[in-house]
C-alpha cells in the first residue's frame, strides 16, 4: 500500500486524482465522475466515489449535491493560477487575458479566495515604486467591476490595455494615478478588472 505524502498526507494515487481535478477545474470544468474513472484507468464509479471521499476527509475537495460536475476545491488544494502576460506599471500595454503559464501559489492566495477570483500580473516599469511596487514584481489581482478611491487596482483601457494604478477622483470624475512623481495621471476612460491583494518579488 502506498504511503501518505509527509507534506500533503495523500497517497500518490489521491494525489494524481487530486490533480486531473485541479487541472480540469483551472479549465472551468471539474470533471464527472466517469471521466476520472476514465483518466485513472479505475474499472468502477464506485472507486472514484472512494478516492473523492478520502479527498474530502482530508480537507483538499467537496462536493456540493448530486450534480455530475459539483466537486470544488477548497483553501489549500490550489497550487496555482493564470500567470497573465507583462503588465506595464509605465506606460499601458496589450496585456489582460493573455495567458502564459501558472503561478504556483502555496500559501499566497489572499484568506477566502476563490481560485477563479485571482490571477497574476507581470509589473513592467517604475510608476508605482512609491507604493513599493516594481520593476519585475508580480502582483496578484483579485478580479472585480468596482473599487474604492485609493485602492491600487488593473485598470483596463482602450484596445485591450492594462495597467497598475491608484484609483483617484477628481471633481466627481475617475483617473489612474501613478506612485511616482515623474509620471503623469491617465484620464482616459478605462474599466476596472481587479484590485491588488499582495505582490511578490523574487530576489
Amino acid at each position: 500500500m502506498s504511503q501518505d505524502n509527509k507534506v500533503t498526507g495523500l497517497t500518490a494515487k489521491q494525489e494524481k486524482v487530486l490533480n486531473f481535478i485541479r487541472e480540469r477545474i483551472q479549465s472551468n470544468l471539474p470533471p464527472t465522475i466517469r471521466e476520472i474513472a476514465k483518466e485513472m484507468g479505475f474499472g468502477s464509479t464506485g472507486t472514484v466515489r472512494d478516492y473523492l471521499d478520502a479527498l474530502s476527509k482530508k480537507g483538499y475537495l467537496r462536493r456540493t449535491g448530486k450534480l455530475s460536475r459539483s466537486i470544488e476545491l477548497l483553501k489549500g488544494a490550489v497550487n496555482s493560477i493564470p500567470l497573465v502576460a507583462t503588465i506595464p506599471a509605465g506606460k499601458p500595454n496589450l496585456a489582460y487575458e493573455d495567458t502564459e503559464n501558472q503561478l504556483q501559489l502555496g500559501d499566497l492566495l489572499p484568506a477566502g479566495a476563490n481560485q477563479n477570483e485571482i490571477f497574476a500580473l507581470k509589473v513592467k516599469g517604475e510608476s508605482m515604486i512609491e507604493a513599493g511596487i516594481m520593476d519585475g514584481d508580480t502582483a496578484i489581482i483579485r478580479k472585480q467591476a468596482t473599487a474604492e478611491t485609493g485602492d491600487i487596482i488593473a485598470a483596463l483601457l482602450g484596445n485591450n490595455e492594462v495597467t497598475l494604478k491608484y484609483l483617484g477622483r477628481e471633481n466627481g470624475k475617475f483617473f489612474l494615478k501613478p506612485a511616482n512623481s515623474n509620471y503623469q495621471p491617465i484620464y482616459k476612460p478605462f474599466t476596472v478588472i481587479g484590485k491588488l491583494v499582495t505582490i511578490i518579488r523574487k530576489y
